[in-house]
């Protein structure tokens, strides 16, 4: 049977698709954007149908419906990282957080730690050779698919074809539907002035020809916002959104120096808008690989001159970073924060960079603190962390001893907060600042 045999014998409708899903059954949702948003309408409604099923994902950029009170005997998330539908089903305990590294993911579905029962993945059309990109979430999505015993894909012209190590043969797919919902959205960060400050201290950090790394939000946007006179900048991240585009467009980044898959664009997934998931199709420069592969600390340091940015929400005066908790409360995940502060390690030239405003609550609360409340989880610990930076300056910790990089934290925390950090390094560690 050739590969439009196969789709065509085993083309459903999404309502039909989901009848495979049985009670108890662990089902892999593919990532972030790449949602197969008909598939996950059809399982929802078959709720009432089913029990205690699993649904395991990362970002969600839905409203997450099985999450909801209601559906509470037939489905349970188990999360590798929370969204704004998804949070408040673990804070009330009707949902799990499994916490894992990025690319520390498809080993938990290879090595059979998190068997998969069922994938819902989001594919283009075929090519010529019958294979379909993962396009947007390529990350755990790929070996999700590989490692199910039912792989259910909804095909949707939609989703970008990109190559790299993105495709997958269409015979490795069990049942197939056909959608044409566009595909979900990331709305655009509001960047105000203490973003735009915090950016413009980063790009002085950043060289000609250097490798970037950039996480979500509102800093790392407006990184790329003041990059405009940079050159021939690369990009070897596990994402991108439509700050990228408007870069490659300018002709700011071109991957010319890249020393690992030079002229290529690499992403693990990626999250924006229609016009940038267009863009994305087809394009010769962006290549998608699994996240095993891009947020591997030993592939990351094959790029030399790789600065890694990333968000925190609070850092104390030992250095550590808390980026996905807000005390005991999980917020969000690890992602792959610590696979690129640890690649940028290993990167000749690299740097790894924490960046977040100095104040939280309207500047009532410093994100630069004494110590972390009971129950903090630390994300990033201080042996790691590389550079701190706010809208008050730049923090370098690497190679300094405790006090130093004390005074170096509260040399940028908010002015109206420094005398306090002071008074409690003193107190809580002794150091006299």
């Amino acid at each position: 049977m050739d590969w439009q045999q196969h789709i065509a014998r085993n083309t459903v409708t999404p309502e039909k698709a989901v009848q495979s899903v049985k009670s108890g059954d662990r089902v892999v949702f593919a990532h972030a954007a790449g949602s197969p948003e008909s598939l996950v309408k059809a399982l929802v409604a078959a709720g009432p149908s089913l029990r205690d099923v699993e649904i395991v994902h990362m970002v969600a950029l839905n409203d997450s419906p099985y999450c909801k009170p209601e559906y509470r005997e037939n489905f349970r998330f188990n999360g590798l990282y929370l969204s704004g539908g998804t949070r408040a089903a673990v804070a009330e305990g009707r949902a799990d957080y499994t916490p894992t590294f990025f690319m520390q993911i498809p080993d938990l579905f290879r090595e059979g730690i998190l068997p998969v029962d069922v994938a819902l993945i989001t594919v283009s059309p075929p090519d010529d050779q019958g294979r379909v990109s993962l396009g947007v979430s390529v990350d755990y999505t790929r070996q999700a698919a590989l490692s199910a015993g039912l792989t259910i894909a909804e095909i949707n012209p939609h989703m970008p074809y990109i190559g790299g190590g993105a495709l997958l043969d269409a015979k490795e797919v069990d049942i197939f539907v056909r959608s044409e919902e566009p595909l979900l959205e990331l709305s655009p960060p509001v960047i105000g002035e203490v973003e735009s400050t915090i950016g413009r201290h980063i790009v002085e950090l950043i060289a000609d020809g250097a490798c970037l790394q950039l996480g979500i939000g509102a800093i790392p946007d407006a990184v790329l916002h003041s990059l405009g006179d940079k050159k021939d900048l690369g990009i070897h991240s596990e994402m991108i959104s439509d700050g990228a585009m408007a870069l490659v467009e300018k002709g700011v980044i071109n991957c010319k120096r890249k020393t690992l898959h030079p002229g290529k664009i690499v992403i693990a997934f990626a999250m924006g808008s229609k016009k940038f998931y267009k863009w994305m199709d087809h394009n010769p420069m962006l290549e998608g690989y699994p996240v095993d592969y891009v947020n591997d600390p030993r592939v990351i340091g094959q790029n030399d001159n790789l600065i890694s940015i990333n968000s925190a929400l609070s850092v104390d005066l030992l250095g550590q970073v808390a980026a996905d908790s807000m005390g005991p409360k999980q917020f969000s995940g690890v992602g792959g924060q610590v696979d690129f502060v640890r690649g940028a390690r290993f990167s000749k030239g690299g740097r790894s960079i924490i960046a977040m405003p100095a104040t939280a609550s309207k500047g009532k609360i410093s994100r630069i603190c004494g110590a972390f409340a009971l129950g903090q989880p630390v994300t990033t610990s201080r042996h790691d962390v590389d550079t701190i930076v706010t809208e008050y300056g730049v923090a370098e910790l690497k190679g300094k001893h405790n006090v130093n990089r004390a005074r170096a934290l509260v040399a940028v925390a908010a002015p109206e907060f420094r005398e306090g950090l002071k008074q409690e390094a003193f107190e809580i560690y002794g150091w006299r600042l």
